[in-house]
């Protein structure tokens, strides 16, 4: 053979051997996707973030109750399958770091939902938005956080939202011209709720008789709410997480202060009864969820928790897992666990049926639905009518 010939042959055959090596990559590759399309459920790690120990472990405790019912169900459904990575943050912005960053760093999770409170999610968010891990809070409703990042979603309305309703529903209903504001001053959370309380009532033209503060786990509230008794305002409108918000209550009937409450996000715990009993009756807040909705999906889904827990699902479960189900939408447009493309697909989300009613995702990542105003009667969230 010449070695004109030779050459052109070792050619061809180097080409032939780099075009089924790419050909064959693809092929295996596009043979791979279609096989899980079709026959396989698609596999994704998905870290959770919760307040599972410390005064705040009832939020923990229902958030995983909902992901995992929401998770059996998706498995049973076969067309993803999630593989569910919890971590207690404790209610600590230096914990929900570190297990944000165990989970992305050492797990390799495609996706996070949580943490529990909008503290820990203003040092989390921008550490997953960084890492470009789509992340999703289920109850963190301070104002600005899916305005952390573009990889940052949540599906829990905004206080901005919810309070506004609740506030005017009550001044509506009795009547009120005055009001008194009490909220917590060392948490993001119930800073942004007391800020939105503020802002509500300075729209809507009434009249601040006073402002009073106190700090998570504080036990006493006797000197804010004897200020807040001698100054008689119509309703009464309160920040906090349910031990703090179920004390007050607690207290501030026992004094005499029998006018309504109107609580914050942190008061939609059926813990808030639980703990300040009837001083919780005449609790007014707004809320997405209401369990006793006239709807087959809600009524389906409170019998299964209802089976599976030994208790009705509160909005903090709720929440969860619809939040479970939207990131499985998300994942199975993205066709896969690529971060990028579950992010692409949860920001696609649009008319979303969940047991909290029908949801969107805004272009900030926010999400989009009607509250519910509830009244605490007999022991028992009601409607607001």
């Amino acid at each position: 053979m010449s070695l004109k010939r030779t050459f052109l042959f070792v050619a061809l055959f180097s080409a032939f051997l780099l075009a089924a090596c790419g050909g064959g990559s693809s092929t295996s590759k596009e043979s791979e996707n279609n096989d899980k399309g079709s026959d396989q459920p698609i596999e994704a790690k998905v870290g959770v973030i919760a307040w599972m120990t410390g005064s705040g472990a009832s939020y923990g405790e229902a958030i995983t109750n909902g992901l995992k019912l929401a998770n059996e169900e998706l498995s049973e459904k076969g067309e993803v399958k999630i593989d569910l990575l919890v971590e207690d943050s404790a209610g600590a912005q230096d914990q929900a770091l570190s297990a944000a960053q165990k989970l992305m760093n050492n797990e390799n999770v495609s996706a996070i939902i949580g943490p529990t409170l909008s503290t820990e999610m203003n040092v989390v968010g921008p550490e997953a938005d960084l890492n470009g891990i789509p992340i999703m809070g289920t109850s963190t409703t301070a104002e600005g956080i899916p305005q952390i990042g573009e990889y940052v979603f949540r599906d829990s309305i905004p206080e901005a939202v919810a309070i506004p309703a609740s506030v005017k529903k009550a001044v509506d209903e009795y009547g009120a011209k005055k009001v008194a504001l009490i909220y917590g001053n060392d948490d993001v959370f119930t800073k942004s709720g007391y800020d939105t309380m503020k802002k509500t009532v300075e729209d809507m033209g009434l009249e601040v008789v006073t402002t009073e503060t106190f700090q998570i786990g504080q036990s006493d509230y006797k000197a804010q709410l004897t200020k807040i008794k001698n100054l008689k305002p119509d309703i009464v409108l309160a920040s906090a997480l349910y031990n703090e918000g179920a004390v007050i209550l607690d207290q501030a009937r026992k004094m005499g202060i029998d006018v309504p409450f109107v609580g914050g996000n942190g008061f939609n715990s059926p813990e808030i009864i639980n703990i300040a009993g009837d001083a919780a009756n005449g609790l007014i807040v707004a809320t997405p969820w209401f369990s006793e909705k006239d709807n087959e999906k809600v009524q389906n889904f409170v019998k299964k928790y209802n089976d599976a827990y030994g208790k009705d699902p509160d909005q903090f479960a709720a929440q969860a897992y619809d939040g479970l189900y939207l990131m499985a939408e998300a994942i199975k447009t993205a066709g896969g666990d690529d971060s990028d493309d579950i992010r692409d697909g949860l920001a696609e989300i649009k008319d979303f049926e969940g047991v909290l009613g029908t949801m969107s995702f805004d272009k900030d990542g926010d999400i989009v639905m009607e509250p519910t105003v509830l009244i605490v009667e007999d022991g028992k969230f009601k409607e607001f009518e």
